[in-house]
């Protein structure tokens, strides 16, 4: 699924037409927190895959 500027832009006006222009930069931090939040626990998810693969083929042999 790949959004060019045109559906941008509209899915920006219905934003906007629904929450207010007042509400539009708590809803922009509100995003921004939860992205970080996914990209930290995505990051300690593979750091501990990554951490837990040289444990399991130190068992087997």
């Amino acid at each position: 699924m790949n959004l060019g500027l045109p559906e941008i832009i509209v899915i920006l006006v219905i934003v906007m037409l629904l929450f207010g222009p007042s509400q539009l930069p708590k809803l922009a931090r509100g995003l921004g927190e939860a992205m970080r939040e996914f990209r930290k626990a995505s990051s300690e998810v593979e750091r501990e895959v990554k951490e837990e693969k040289p444990e399991e083929g130190a068992e087997k042999t």
